[in-house]
């Protein structure tokens, strides 16, 4: 997760926001003594999904990426909307905390799990062998398809025409990890691949002439291309990949009880229902919820 390309210049920006929920039990005693007390930030939450920690008692905290449409972006009045962010306070209510979402570079939102400052990273992650090394993910949400931006008049009309082409990315994405690869492993080599900040920069450097297309997830491609007349998307999609949560390695307790919450969000169609009220998935245009 919009008023393009004006409002998504913005979303370098750091925002947090939180959503109206439930606050969570502790599990402590009346009796708890001051010490315990002072420590209660940290505490286990007690909910129907077991016990768990979050780095703010009765918070859940998203770290994201808001200049990715339609998963997370920023309304005119500077507040987040978007398929992770609906999903993010529907899981939120589950479990009985509130949403706190911190809007960061995307490479930040990844590292900001890592490190134990946020409970979750929901960017429209894909899952990778490299990043299940350093996180844990939940079962997937969603699926992505990274698809190619050019101009309209380009002379790029397949995968193979982008040889020898430089190729506009967003830094720490897929698309990135993929494009810069050795041409061996299907990539085109680092010195034929530029990342930016963010997938808007991408898209203006392209029609600056700066770069020659973009590899970008195919939803908000389909945002960028709507707002911006003259480009065009590759009916040849570059890679299909699968959507999930990020969660810190140590806090498994947490991951079960997302998953917990998932599951139920998919199985009473929560999930479907969000996802198609930002994606047209009939006209195979974009990502589609999945319910596995």
């Amino acid at each position: 997760m919009k008023k393009l390309l004006s409002v998504l210049l913005a979303a370098g920006m750091v925002f947090s926001v939180t959503a109206c929920g439930a606050s969570s039990e502790s599990t402590a005693s009346t009796e708890t003594n001051t010490a315990e007390a002072a420590s209660a930030e940290t505490a286990s939450t007690e909910t129907a999904s077991g016990e768990f920690t979050t780095v703010t008692d009765g918070v859940l905290t998203m770290s994201t990426n808001a200049a990715f449409p339609p998963y997370e972006m920023t309304t005119d009045s500077g507040d987040f909307e978007g398929i992770d962010v609906e999903i993010a306070g529907a899981i939120a209510d589950k479990l009985g905390l509130e949403l706190q979402v911190d809007d960061m570079d995307f490479d930040a939102a990844l590292l900001a799990v890592q490190q134990g400052k946020s409970d979750m990273v929901m960017a429209g992650v894909t899952v990778t062998d490299e990043r299940k090394a350093v996180m844990n993910f939940t079962d997937s949400y969603a699926n992505g398809i990274q698809s190619v931006i050019v101009l309209e008049d380009s002379d790029i009309a397949s995968i193979d025409d982008m040889q020898g082409k430089l190729i506009g990315t967003q830094a720490g994405t897929t698309g990135y990890i993929y494009c810069s690869d050795t041409p061996e492993n299907g990539g085109f080599g680092e010195d034929n691949v530029i990342a930016y900040d963010n997938g808007i920069t991408a898209v203006q450097a392209l029609m600056n002439g700066q770069v020659d297309c973009v590899v970008i997830d195919n939803a908000p491609a389909q945002e960028f291309v709507k707002a911006n007349p003259g480009l065009k998307i590759l009916d040849t999609e570059y890679a299909n990949e699968d959507y999930a949560i990020g969660v810190n390695k140590d806090n498994t307790a947490l991951l079960d009880a997302i998953n917990g919450a998932l599951a139920e969000l998919k199985a009473d169609g929560t999930v479907d229902s969000i996802v198609a009220k930002y994606i047209n998935t009939d006209s195979g245009d974009a990502a589609s919820s999945t319910a596995e």
